[in-house]
């Protein structure tokens, strides 16, 4: 049998845990601006200028940006949490041809990773009012994405379609800089 203290003790850990995890949820838009302020530096650390050679490849995937302009911040979060797993997954597969700093990458793909893990401690998913739109956006979300990962797989992941999708991805987490310092 557990004595008082020892109740006490357990309820004190637990307040503070979950007055830890929702100051770092109140302060989740501002860690997000640094997150995604570091991600953009290390874009332009991971490949040198974009290669001219790559110019005639270019390719529009234009991204949905409706998909950040829902009314409710939790929708917008949840948004946001999704485009930071796309972008990770297109980030960790195929890289061989992509001649980058492999530092740069690492520290990259390790901030995203932490990035969305603070989303899902944060964002609360049972919310069922945000069901239709975030169901319609997760899937325009991954028809863009999907066009980047078959791009880079009709190109066999070649040196400049990682280039271009470098570019786009660097458009994407511009577009979410700008909504995040609207939150």
């Amino acid at each position: 049998i557990m004595n008082a203290f020892g109740l006490i003790l357990i309820g004190l850990i637990l307040l503070c845990t979950t007055t830890t995890s929702s100051l770092q949820c109140t302060h989740l838009p501002l860690q997000q601006r640094k997150v995604i302020e570091n991600s953009l530096q290390l874009l332009d650390k991971m490949g040198k200028k974009f290669p001219q050679q790559c110019l005639r490849e270019k390719m529009s995937f234009r991204f949905p940006e409706q998909v950040l302009k829902p009314r409710q911040k939790e929708t917008v979060k949840m948004a946001i949490e999704e485009i930071f797993q796309h972008i990770f997954y297109i980030f960790s597969k195929n890289l061989t041809l992509a001649a980058w700093d492999g530092t740069a990458l690492e520290q990259f793909q390790n901030g995203l990773y932490h990035q969305i893990e603070q989303l899902e401690a944060c964002v609360i998913k049972k919310q069922t009012h945000y069901f239709w739109s975030r169901e319609v956006n997760r899937l325009k979300l991954k028809k863009y994405f999907q066009k980047i990962d078959c791009f880079l797989k009709d190109k066999q992941h070649n040196l400049c379609s990682w280039e271009i999708s470098r570019a786009e991805m660097r458009r994407c987490l511009q577009l979410i800089d700008k909504v995040v310092r609207r939150l």
